[in-house]
């Protein structure tokens, strides 16, 4: 239901995930604000291992948010197998 994707900061000049609601849900309104309610929680949180939420917006009628990107292995590859490994798990 929404993209991510790798941009860059060009004020900042610092690399930063950019998460869009997809063009397929950008007229559904309250889709829309139950992504603005993800940014906001999202904003609120302050941990090590959540990532920071620079700003959020309207690109093109379309909310989206920036948040800090990490380098790493993505959720998908971390998880990875977890089903063969947990198979009672639904």
């Amino acid at each position: 239901m929404g993209e991510v994707y790798k941009a860059r900061d060009i004020r900042l000049g610092r690399l930063v995930a950019l998460k869009i609601v997809s063009a397929l849900y950008a007229r559904d309104e309250e889709f829309a604000a139950r992504f603005d309610r993800e940014a906001r929680a999202a904003s609120s949180l302050s941990h090590p291992n959540v990532a920071q939420v620079y700003w959020a917006g309207r690109f093109e009628g379309r909310p989206y948010y920036a948040m800090e990107y990490l380098e790493g292995e993505t959720l998908a590859e971390r998880l990875g197998g977890w089903r063969e490994r947990y198979p009672d798990v639904t």
